[in-house]
């Protein structure tokens, strides 16, 4: 039996029921595949649940409001996926009339969509003879293949792309693509792979030449950068608050957050006011006021390429804020979590 027919197999016994499992309807499939971008299978279902209760078609996504994709996302994290899938749902809406691509090539135009998501749509909705590669995938073949080029270099990504044609079914690649992920995901794990139980065992260069917690080889990636966030939280004798949108490129863009200060270092509140402000805070901080840090140990926040420490600096002013909202309507707003948390804090024991 040849490598795909034996995944195919394993496949067919071991799969879990998931949500998008029963469907060949490319709209769900895209939904899933974007939101399981980073995200685990059991953290990725109740947020794949809510977003066809929310928006049954492509046509339902494309005219939402962004805030309520945002704030329908919230949590998931990489908050750009969210922005391009709205975009795309637009694009797919207005320029394909709410069809879907068929195509590798034409779905990989689509914004958002690389060639891991291209190749899980062609294969799992129109049957295309094309190979997934994503970790689970990359960790199979290597270990199988014995493959030891590092899996996150080009030459990697190109060679385990041919390796990933060539052993893919092309009878069924929507079982196969579907059954190698589902095969990394729960047989050829990171840790402590079953491998006495493995139906590859005999055939697996890396069981066979003991490499298997060696592979897949990866470049390890530079440290984060380690950076505080100031955020400046008023509030007047109304409770109200000052709640922006936060503005051009980057992390967090689209999401609403509190005033904020960013620095490479933890500073106390007066040498803060030393920094540049918009005249709108100075003339706040130019009239009485009390302040006080809400968290006395900075809240660490980890993102892929830095690591934020957050410091809540409560700023209660005698000044009524003419552009600021009641503190208990923004939870409504999309914000990052190390924010909504920090809401869901101060209201709990400040009101």
């Amino acid at each position: 039996m040849s490598f795909s027919q034996e995944i195919i197999q394993w496949y067919s016994t071991h799969k879990r029921p998931l949500p998008w499992r029963d469907t060949q309807d490319p709209y769900k499939i895209w939904l899933s595949e974007i939101i399981l971008q980073q995200t685990r299978v059991a953290q990725g279902i109740p947020y794949y649940l809510k977003f066809i209760e929310n928006f049954s078609t492509v046509f339902d996504l494309a005219s939402a409001p962004e805030e309520k994709v945002l704030k329908l996302w919230q949590g998931l994290g990489y908050y750009s996926r969210a922005r391009n899938l709205h975009a795309t749902a637009i694009d797919i809406a207005t320029n394909y009339k709410g069809v879907f691509p068929s195509d590798y090539k034409t779905l990989k135009t689509l914004k958002g969509v690389g060639d891991y998501t291209a190749s899980a749509i062609a294969s799992f909705c129109f049957n295309a003879p094309e190979a997934v590669l994503d970790g689970n995938v990359y960790r199979v073949l290597s270990r199988f293949l014995g493959l030891e080029t590092p899996i996150n270099t080009p030459l990697g990504m190109k060679i385990f792309k041919a390796f990933a044609l060539e052993n893919c079914n092309l009878n069924n690649p929507s079982d196969y693509n579907q059954g190698i992920m589902e095969f990394g995901a729960l047989q050829c794990v990171p840790q402590n792979p079953s491998c006495t139980h493995c139906p590859l065992q005999e055939s697996c260069v890396a069981y066979q030449t003991n490499k298997v917690a060696y592979l897949p080889v990866k470049i390890p990636k530079a440290k984060p950068k380690k950076i505080h966030h100031h955020y400046l939280v008023f509030l007047d004798p109304s409770h109200h608050t000052l709640f922006e949108k936060r503005v051009g490129k980057g992390i967090w863009e689209g999401l609403y957050e509190f005033p904020l200060i960013v620095s490479d270092q933890a500073m106390p509140f007066k040498q803060l006011l030393e920094e540049p402000l918009p005249k709108a805070f100075k003339d706040l901080l130019s009239t009485p006021y009390e302040h006080s840090l809400f968290n006395k140990i900075p809240i660490l926040h980890k993102l892929t390429h830095r690591h934020i420490y957050a410091h809540f600096w409560v700023v209660e002013t005698q000044k009524p804020l003419k552009t600021g909202m009641p503190f208990n309507e923004i939870i409504t707003y999309p914000t990052a979590v190390l924010i909504s948390d920090f809401i869901n804090a101060f209201k709990n024991s400040y009101f």
